[in-house]
């Protein structure tokens, strides 16, 4: 967001060269891509494991009446932690040192990778393969005009939090009616809310590093980023194979 400014990180402002402040951005982008992609890594070996392991998947999730899988009770405290964990990140980022952070983020990349590893027994391996690298490829596409474009994404951006309220509230909804139109409707939705919201979120975070250069939360800021974008790219994932997975 090109006008707006997280307050948790508004802090001292030292001034820089333009050389000093690029080859600073740089690293700040560098550090958050580099731990939403080992997050992401992480995410897909644990599913990956779980998936491959018939102990492991029992104690997460087993087959029901209706012959349909669902989570066992370890497998609900498996899905619903990371939300506990976001909370804890956001609302705790001044108390919490950088190494807890991490820790944090790495254990929600990990629990992620439980809650997904029933993909791969309801997805062909090849079309979660194709999808990734489409995904991937998009992902890096929208990530970089967010990044090089010199147009305010921040209208955008207000305009897609309160498409992402009605996504949820629509997800909630369709928990319990089963409609297959509004599922079709909720993932291509879903698929445009978060292919803009990488973009925004990339300039977004880009902008932030002006307030932040140089003080302590520079560490932390980028945990933080690397989460959002993470949680972009497993959605737009997610989404995509909604439509481009084969199931089995």
């Amino acid at each position: 967001m090109a006008n707006q400014v997280d307050p948790r990180f508004a802090s001292a402002r030292p001034t820089a060269d333009a050389a000093s402040y690029d080859e600073g951005l740089r690293s700040y982008m560098l550090s958050i891509y580099n731990y939403m992609a080992s997050g992401v890594l992480l995410t897909g070996i644990i599913a990956l494991l779980v998936s491959n392991n018939p102990a492991l998947m029992s104690v997460f999730f087993a087959e029901g009446a209706n012959g349909r899988v669902g989570p066992t009770i370890l497998g609900w405290v498996a899905m619903l932690s990371p939300l506990a964990i976001i909370l804890v990140m956001n609302f705790g980022v001044n108390k919490l040192s950088e190494t807890s952070l991490k820790a944090c983020f790495f254990g929600f990349a990990a629990l992620m990778g439980v809650s997904m590893s029933t993909i791969f027994v309801v997805y062909t391996g090849t079309s979660i393969a194709q999808t990734f690298f489409v995904t991937a490829a998009a992902y890096g596409a929208l990530s970089l005009y967010g990044y090089t474009t010199k147009r305010d994404l921040s209208a955008m951006g207000k305009f897609l939090m309160m498409g992402l309220i009605g996504l949820i509230v629509a997800m909630l909804a369709n928990f319990f009616f089963k409609s297959g139109p509004l599922q079709l409707g909720i993932n291509i939705i879903g698929t445009l809310i978060f292919a803009g919201l990488t973009a925004y979120d990339t300039q977004r975070l880009k902008s932030l590093y002006f307030e932040i250069q140089g003080s302590e939360m520079l560490g932390k800021s980028a945990i933080l980023g690397a989460l959002t974008l993470y949680l972009n790219f497993i959605n737009l994932f997610q989404f995509l194979l909604s439509f481009m997975g084969d199931r089995r």
